[in-house]
C-alpha cells in the first residue's frame, strides 16, 4: 500500500502557522514580485478567485471582500515543510519527499500491522496539526498513482473528510469515476485536451483503455499511468524519486536594471543556486544556459542568452561564476531596462560516473563545496558565500507584503503576551 500526504494550500496555510488572527480569514500568497496569485487557502477559495492570475487585475475585488495578502515566504515554508516532513516520516520507514508538500510513503511490510487504514490516516492528519499546524489531505492506494488519485479525492471531492482509501473495486471505480482527466497524475493540460477528443473524459475512461494502444498513441509514460489506474504496479520507487533532467534558477527583477554590475551579480547569484541544486542530487553538467531579457512589454525588446560549454563537466560554484563572468561582456547591452535574467543547467549526469580527462585536470574542489553547504545548511542559506554573489537590493524581489521569517531569523521570533 502506498500514501500520499499533501498540505492543503500550503504555501497560504503556512501563513496562518504563526498568525492565529488570520486562521479563520481568506488568505491569498503572491508569486515572484507580487505578480499573481500563487496560492489560495480554502476560505479564499469560498470567494471564487481563481489561482494564476495577476495580481493588479484582482487586487479591488481583493480589497473589497477583506483578503489577506502575502508575499511569497520562501524561508519560513521551507522550513516549515521540513518540519512537516519529519512528522510524516515518523509513520512509515519508507518516505520519499516529492515536492515541498507532498511525500509518498510505501507500506510494503507494514501492511499486517495496520487494519484500518482510514483511521490511520486520520491519526496523521491530526499529529501533523497538532505539531506543525499545517492542514494536510491523506490517500491511500495500492499503486503511487492511485495513491494520489485517493489524495485528490480527500481533498477535492465532496464526501470525504481529508482521508480517502482505494483498497476495492468499487471505491477505486467511484473515485476515478469522479475525477477529471487532467487531474490525473502525469496528464497534464495538452495531453488532457487530445484524450478527450478521443471521448476521454475521466480518470476511470482512461482506465479502461488498452495500455499498449495508449503507448502506440502517445508514450511508455502514459502506458504505465493507465496500469497504475488499474492496480499494477509500474512505477518502482526509483521512477518516483527520479532526478532532474535539467535546473533553472530565473527570476524578474523588482526594479528594472541597468547596471552591468548589479546584472552580473544576478546572473551569479542564479548559478549558484543552480550549482547548490546540482550537488544535492549529485549531478554535475557541462553546458550552462545564461540569458537575460528586458520586458516584452516595453519598445526595444532585448534578449539574449548563451550557452557555455564546459571542458569537464562540474557543479562547483565557482566554476560557473567564472564561466558567466568570461561571457557577460556578449549578454549586456547598454541602456537596457533589464527585466529579467537567468541561469539553466542542461544534460545533466551523475557525478559518480564521470570519465576523468586524460590531459585536463578538473578544477573543482568537492570538499570546498562540500563545506559550503554544510555551513549553509546549517546557519541558513545565505551565511557562506563566494565574494561575487555580493547582495544588492537593486535586483532582489519586490515582496510588499512579507510576513516575518518567524523560524529563520532570531529578530522575527515569535512573541507571546501574557
Amino acid at each position: 500500500m502506498y500514501a500520499l500526504v499533501d498540505a492543503v494550500a500550503f504555501y497560504a496555510s503556512a501563513e496562518k502557522v504563526f498568525d492565529p488572527s488570520i486562521r479563520r480569514k481568506p488568505v491569498v500568497v503572491l508569486t515572484n514580485n507580487d505578480g499573481c496569485i500563487c496560492a489560495v487557502c480554502p476560505i479564499a477559495r469560498k470567494l471564487a478567485i481563481p489561482k494564476f492570475q495577476p495580481y493588479f487585475q484582482v487586487k479591488q475585488y481583493l480589497f473589497d471582500h477583506q483578503v489577506v495578502i502575502r508575499s511569497s515566504n520562501y524561508e519560513l515554508y521551507a522550513d516549515l515543510s521540513e518540519r512537516m516532513m519529519n512528522v510524516i516520516g515518523r509513520f512509515c520507514d519508507n518516505q520519499h519527499i516529492y515536492s515541498i508538500d507532498e511525500s509518498f510513503l510505501n507500506f510494503n511490510g507494514f501492511n499486517p500491522l495496520i487494519t484500518d487504514w482510514y483511521r490511520y490516516g486520520h491519526t496523521i492528519r491530526r499529529t501533523v496539526w497538532r505539531e506543525t499546524k499545517l492542514p494536510v489531505g491523506v490517500g491511500f492506494g495500492p499503486t503511487a498513482t492511485l495513491a494520489k488519485a485517493a489524495n485528490h479525492a480527500a481533498k477535492k471531492l465532496p464526501g470525504f473528510d481529508g482521508v480517502a482509501v482505494i483498497d476495492s473495486e468499487s471505491s477505486r471505480v467511484n473515485i476515478l469515476r469522479a475525477m477529471n482527466i487532467q487531474d490525473v497524475w502525469g496528464v497534464g493540460k495538452r495531453l488532457a485536451k487530445k484524450l478527450k477528443l478521443m471521448n476521454i473524459n475521466t480518470a476511470l475512461d482512461l482506465a479502461q483503455q488498452d495500455p499498449r494502444k495508449m503507448k502506440r498513441l502517445f508514450s511508455v509514460v502514459l502506458e504505465r499511468t493507465v496500469n497504475e489506474l488499474c492496480g499494477k504496479r509500474c512505477l518502482s520507487w526509483d521512477d518516483v524519486r527520479q532526478d532532474k533532467k535539467e535546473i533553472f534558477s530565473t527570476r524578474s527583477f523588482g526594479e528594472r536594471v541597468t547596471d552591468p554590475i548589479t546584472l552580473k551579480t544576478a546572473l551569479i547569484n542564479h548559478s549558484a543556486i543552480v550549482a547548490r541544486k546540482l550537488r544535492a542530487q549529485g549531478s554535475l553538467t557541462q553546458r550552462l544556459l545564461i540569458f537575460v531579457a528586458s520586458s516584452p512589454h516595453q519598445q526595444g525588446y532585448y534578449k539574449k542568452s548563451y550557452i557555455y560549454e564546459f571542458n569537464i563537466a562540474t557543479a562547483d560554484s565557482r566554476v560557473f561564476a567564472n564561466a558567466i563572468s568570461e561571457v557577460f561582456e556578449q549578454l549586456y547591452k547598454p541602456n537596457v531596462l533589464f527585466y529579467k535574467c537567468g541561469v539553466g543547467a542542461l544534460d545533466l549526469t551523475s557525478h559518480m560516473f564521470q570519465q576523468p580527462d586524460l590531459f585536463q585536470a578538473s578544477i573543482d574542489n568537492p570538499k570546498l563545496m562540500q563545506c559550503l553547504d554544510k555551513i549553509n545548511a546549517r546557519f541558513g542559506i545565505g551565511t557562506l558565500a563566494i565574494a561575487s554573489e555580493t547582495s544588492s537590493a537593486d535586483w532582489h524581489m519586490k515582496r510588499e507584503y512579507l510576513s516575518p521569517h518567524y523560524t529563520t531569523r532570531w529578530y522575527n521570533l515569535p512573541k507571546i503576551h501574557c
